[in-house]
């Protein structure tokens, strides 16, 4: 057989490894200008006035998003209670006990399918399964729409951690004579926590500034909320609106708001990887 030379090989391993270095510095190019960007126009806004005073009138200077701050939080928490326990224990079956069964398929395929759904149609289904009926946008369609993105996320990295645990400490756990349920709660759980911490901080992190679902959910108010029956301010809709805005001021507000949410999603995600970091070592 006659050698092949090694020319045209090295130069095609030159040439991907150029373009993937090169696609690679450009993605990190543009995360660093964005976030310059956000640091620069919107570092100016944030003050205490931002985060303890309500918003002002249309061209009335001053002000803040205290409302807009505190509905985001109340959103992001009821998303996370209702998707939290659904996600661990639908990551349970697919891992502990659904095996290659056909219903555990469908349901990795239907995990899988959610991860990618746009967030408006997810947006659309709360509008029609909530809004509709009630008559009116609420803050429980906003938590609901959320739900849904944050469920697909923790089922899936619920699933990867639990298999990810040795078979071995399952054995000996049951060889001990603890029940099943026990031998998953207090050793396989205790063994991928920091696994399933950093699959909810993830989860967290990609509803945080989430706007299309809420813009047909919670939409938006200009005042405190007092429940989740009505319309609820957050700061996505809030950069929406302000930024679209003719006002300086509210579009300073806007750019004081994604710089907020960048540094909330930023801290998440470096949590997550110091984590994952500490379970490896």
């Amino acid at each position: 057989m006659k050698p092949r030379p090694p020319t045209g090989r090295r130069l095609a391993n030159l040439v991907v490894s150029l373009s993937a270095g090169a696609s690679a510095l450009i993605g990190i190019v543009i995360l660093f200008w964005i976030t310059i960007i956000v640091v620069i126009r919107g570092f100016g806004a944030l003050n205490l006035a931002f985060f303890t005073q309500m918003p002002t009138p249309p061209g009335v200077g001053g002000g803040g998003l205290a409302n807009a701050i505190v509905g985001t939080l109340v959103l992001t928490m009821v998303a996370t209670l209702l998707a939290l326990p659904l996600g661990l224990l639908a990551g349970i079956y697919l891992a502990e006990f659904g095996g290659e069964a056909r219903a555990a398929d469908y349901s990795r395929f239907s995990a899988n399918v959610l991860m990618g759904m746009p967030s408006i149609i997810v947006g659309v289904f709360a509008y029609a399964m909530v809004v509709v009926p009630l008559g009116h946008f609420c803050g429980y369609a906003g938590g609901l729409a959320l739900a849904i993105l944050m469920l697909p996320v923790v089922t899936r990295t619920t699933e990867d951690m639990l298999r990810l645990v040795p078979n071995t400490l399952r054995e000996a756990a049951l060889a001990l004579g603890a029940p099943r349920w026990r031998v998953i709660l207090a050793v396989v759980f205790r063994a991928a926590k920091a696994g399933l911490i950093t699959g909810t901080l993830l989860a967290v992190a990609r509803v945080s500034g989430e706007t299309a679902p809420l813009l047909f959910t919670a939409l938006n108010s200009p005042y405190m909320m007092t429940s989740l029956g009505q319309p609820t301010p957050n700061l996505p809709v809030t950069i929406f609106n302000y930024a679209m805005s003719p006002y300086p001021d509210w579009q300073q507000k806007a750019w004081g708001a994604s710089l907020l949410i960048t540094g909330g999603v930023l801290a998440l995600t470096l949590l997550t990887r110091y984590i994952l970091g500490e379970r490896k070592r």
